[in-house]
């Protein structure tokens, strides 16, 4: 069974969220970092029993952080400091100094606002200073220290931008998602009621046309039952029509076939059929109309009959199409007796002027339907450019 690839956008979108820089996976590795700086210093610098044991407090420091969520860094980093500073007097034990640089990083990376990020970042770079200070003689490398504490600093602010940009990847990415579901079921929808809805108030038009003329006229119920089974059949294509359209990304072979804007007056004289009085009029080539917009003019064509039918089955109804200057208009006047509708009715969401106004309005055009006094006008007016570029 042939399935179409995933989307690599949302998965790479995934895969940056719960990688490396999600969040505790980086944040629980900094012990284990500390704890290498304080063996490497013991094992190459050995030094006095008090100094060992102050090693060990930023180890201890950093794993209540990295496993406690509700210790603040700033409540650990003097645990942090003071223990680098003192076993900095003698001059050895310099590689417990990393410590301050991981402190730089994870203010950098981890605090809730800049000023708390700069006030961290500003003490880990002090460390190297205060260092020069009580060691006699001065035996570290300040500058360079500062310098570093200082870039990695900035390569943490780095790390927290880059994963602030990757959740607004994210959020975007389901923003777009939830919008392009929504258009499939409005364009679903739309379908839907085209070709399921109009099929089936024909066929019941005619029914019930037959119903009342059984026992009276049985040629004419016999016409009305014949004119039921076309509208019937016209519908399962225009079913199978959409189900086709719906499936041509599934099947690239398959050419979606759609209604056009030359089919208009096919459309009409289909109504007619139906026993609709119905006049087309039309200015201009409609074998021009770009086939986007011939789809949504032959929609909302085929939604402004159905309604005729529907509401006002004896009224007149005159059908206009006219293009010019780079435009079509679409006009639509029903003058006679309409139905009254019931108050469930009237209640009812009306789907299809619903559909007409988005079909319109994704073309950059404009759409206008309300009641005459004579009966109902509808005016949709589209730009004559593809409608499928749009």
């Amino acid at each position: 069974m042939h399935r179409k690839p995933r989307s690599t956008v949302g998965g790479v979108a995934r895969g940056f969220g719960r990688g490396w820089f999600e969040a505790d996976d980086l944040r629980r590795v900094l012990p284990f970092f500390s704890l290498a700086f304080a063996l490497v210093a013991v094992i190459t610098q050995p030094s006095s029993a008090v100094d060992l044991a102050l090693t060990a407090v930023p180890v201890a420091a950093w794993s209540l952080w990295a496993f406690a969520r509700n210790v603040p860094l700033a409540a650990v980093s003097v645990a942090i400091v003071v223990p680098v500073i003192v076993v900095q007097r003698s001059g050895e034990l310099e590689p417990v100094m990393f410590n301050v640089s991981l402190l730089a990083f994870a203010a950098a990376r981890w605090s809730r606002s800049l000023a708390a990020a700069a006030s961290l970042g500003l003490l880990a770079a002090a460390t190297p200073v205060l260092v020069a200070v009580v060691q006699d003689p001065m035996e570290v490398a300040t500058g360079i220290w500062v310098v570093a504490i200082l870039f990695i600093w900035v390569v943490g602010r780095a790390v927290a931008r880059q994963e602030r940009l990757v959740k607004e990847l994210e959020g975007t990415r389901r923003q777009l998602a939830e919008q392009a579901l929504l258009a499939e079921r409005r364009r679903i929808a739309r379908d839907v009621h085209d070709f399921v809805g109009h099929g089936l108030a024909a066929v019941m038009l005619q029914v019930t046309s037959a119903r009342h003329v059984l026992r009276r006229d049985a040629d004419a119920a016999e016409d009305a039952l014949r004119s039921a089974e076309d509208v019937g059949r016209r519908s399962m294509h225009e079913l199978r029509r959409t189900v086709t359209l719906l499936r041509s990304d599934d099947d690239a072979g398959v050419a979606a076939p759609v209604p056009s804007a030359s089919e208009i007056p096919a459309l009409v004289d289909q109504a007619r059929a139906g026993g609709l009085a119905v006049e087309l009029q039309t200015r201009g080539d409609l074998s021009r109309v770009p086939s986007g917009v011939g789809v949504a003019l032959y929609r909302i064509a085929q939604e402004t009959l159905a309604n005729a039918a529907r509401h006002a089955p004896r009224a007149r109804t005159v059908l206009g199409l006219e293009l010019a200057d780079g435009r079509v208009v679409l006009r639509a006047e029903t003058s006679g007796p309409v139905v009254a509708e019931s108050a469930s009715q009237r209640q009812r969401p009306h789907h299809g002027l619903i559909g007409m106004q988005e079909r319109a309005t994704a073309l950059g055009g404009e759409f206008a339907a309300g009641p005459t006094p004579d009966g109902w006008r509808v005016r949709c007016e589209l730009p004559m450019d593809d409608g499928e570029g749009r």
